[in-house]
């Protein structure tokens, strides 16, 4: 039985936010009252993620917005998206998502930049992505009137399970069109 490794899996299983490594060596250091090494929070964190690979749990341990989490398995996503349906009050509305969509791949961006994107008012998105903890102020602008810049948060790499912005989906992915193509083809 390992008592560092058990310490480490409850503060993961507790912490309704990834928890970082930094985190959890705090905790661990005030309750041993000694400096635990990085190295053997690694070590620990990495024989977890070993232990819960195992087909007969239905969540795994994940590397998320530069923490620890667990999170259900993919092999379990129907039944839970079952129970997320019936949870809608949390969900995006279609403004808000094409809001943080774009603030996701422009950031740092104005209120009024977005606006220019969407063609219209982003006023209410974009008070309902901050209370949502979704974005978050980045700093201000140099431009005219200095207006505020925002930008993602971790909560969204949290929302949408991503760990990086760089793991946010291309252009590209959406698109069937072949490069070399401009328009349709017409017969002469």
């Amino acid at each position: 039985m390992d008592f560092l490794q058990n310490h480490i899996e409850a503060l993961i299983f507790c912490s309704s936010e990834p928890i970082k490594v930094k985190e959890i060596r705090d905790c661990l250091g005030e309750m041993f009252e000694a400096d635990v090494p990085v190295e053997d929070i690694t070590a620990a964190i990495e024989r977890i993620v070993a232990k819960y690979t195992d087909d007969q749990f239905s969540f795994e341990l994940n590397h998320v917005a530069g923490g620890y989490q667990f999170l259900t398995k993919p092999a379990y996503q129907a039944s839970i998206g079952i129970l997320l349906k019936r949870q809608s009050k949390r969900r995006l509305s279609t403004s808000a998502m094409e809001t943080l969509s774009i603030i996701a791949y422009k950031q740092p961006i104005t209120k009024g930049d977005m606006e220019n994107i969407r063609g219209v008012n982003c006023d209410y998105a974009v008070q309902k992505l901050l209370e949502k903890g979704l974005i978050e102020i980045k700093g201000k602008s140099d431009g005219v009137g200095r207006p505020i810049l925002y930008g993602t948060s971790d909560k969204f790499m949290e929302y949408f399970g991503i760990n990086d912005l760089a793991e946010l989906p291309t252009p590209k992915d959406f698109t069937q069109v072949d490069d070399n193509v401009i328009g349709e083809e017409q017969d002469q």
